[in-house]
């Protein structure tokens, strides 16, 4: 085993598929996760993929106790990577109290413990959404963070703000801040997918559950930015290609080849798509024509904003693979596999 890495959030969307990197890269993987936006039978999944089945707690990492009790449990953890936050962004604006307590008192907890416990790597699931409106795109590392549009924004701000100020601090960790742009699709297998529970507040898994006829219809918001079609432009990325550059920022970290006790990267395609576009893949991908209407904008939406992923290809020695079409191609499967199996 290269290490024992603990993956919180970890049976969630990137959790998951990040586990299923690590465990096929050699690592030890241990899981906690409350399950609030996920399901138990996801660990299954991840068997089936590897066959390796990584240690689960179920347990709320706001509460210290819990924490605690898992690092006795589990002695040698020598990395973390923090996926255990709410993060929709329209929901936040409507539950700002709730993204600020959940996501800052997760992280706040994890950098208290780590020193205590040994473990010398973190890396945080940051955001584009760091960035606000962007001046220019494609954007780099080297952009200024601006306000926050929504209040999950501002916690991945303020929480990479946090860990910036532990490691000047002296803490004896490392970090590396991942802002990864839109991830979207299932693992090629369909073993493993984004499976919200309720209403999906993503994208992706809203195309897909109205293509099979759980929704009526999908609700673009707005076609009226300052865009070619008048949709909003995201950068989006296949998941698989997402985690693999979190098994990349531990290798480096842990490896000595970090330049700096901290270091920020974008994860992204480094190609901005539409709302409307996307569609568009996803219907020619499939064949299936998908109704969709527009609506009125979405509070907290930024207009567009793309990667400029250079310094994580060079640097980290990580670049995104999968083609779009093949990405909207898995996400169907995966929806179709969840109708064979009788969950939607």
């Amino acid at each position: 085993m290269k290490g024992k890495i603990l993956v919180t959030g970890g049976t969630g969307f990137i959790g998951s598929h990040t586990t299923v990197e690590l465990l096929n890269a050699g690592y030890e993987v241990v899981i906690i996760d409350n399950l609030s936006n996920s399901n138990r039978d996801v660990l299954d999944g991840i068997e089936r993929i590897t066959g390796k089945r990584p240690v689960f707690v179920e347990g709320d990492c706001c509460c210290m106790a819990t924490l605690e009790k898992l690092f006795e449990d589990n002695p040698g953890i020598n990395g973390i990577i923090d996926f255990a936050a709410s993060k929709a962004v329209g929901e936040s604006v409507h539950k700002p109290i709730l993204y600020y307590r959940n996501n800052l008192n997760i992280l706040l907890n994890l950098l208290d413990l780590m020193p205590r416990y040994g473990v010398k790597g973190f890396v945080f699931s940051s955001s584009c959404t760091v960035y606000g409106e962007p001046d220019v795109n494609p954007i780099t590392e080297a952009a200024p963070t601006k306000k926050a549009t929504s209040p999950y924004g501002a916690t991945k701000q303020i929480s990479e703000d946090i860990i910036r100020d532990v490691i000047a601090s002296g803490a004896p960790i490392k970090a590396i801040l991942l802002r990864y742009f839109n991830p979207i699709g299932a693992h090629p297998s369909a073993e493993i997918g984004e499976l919200p529970n309720g209403v999906p507040q993503n994208l992706v898994p809203y195309i897909t559950q109205t293509a099979i006829g759980i929704r009526k219809e999908l609700s673009v918001f707005g076609n009226d930015y300052d865009t070619p079609d008048g949709s909003c432009i995201r950068d989006f990325i296949n998941i698989v290609d997402l985690a693999k550059a979190h098994v990349k920022a531990l290798e480096r970290m842990l490896g000595g080849g970090s330049d700096d006790n901290l270091e920020v990267f974008n994860i992204g395609t480094g190609e901005g798509v539409s709302v409307l576009q996307l569609i568009d893949v996803f219907q020619k991908a499939t064949g299936i024509k998908l109704p969709y209407k527009i609506v009125g904008r979405r509070e907290g939406d930024i207009t567009k904003i793309w990667a400029d992923p250079t310094k994580a290809n060079t640097v980290l020695g990580w670049k995104a693979q999968v083609s779009l079409a093949d990405t909207m191609l898995s996400a169907w499967n995966w929806q179709k596999k969840l109708r064979e199996r009788g969950v939607m």
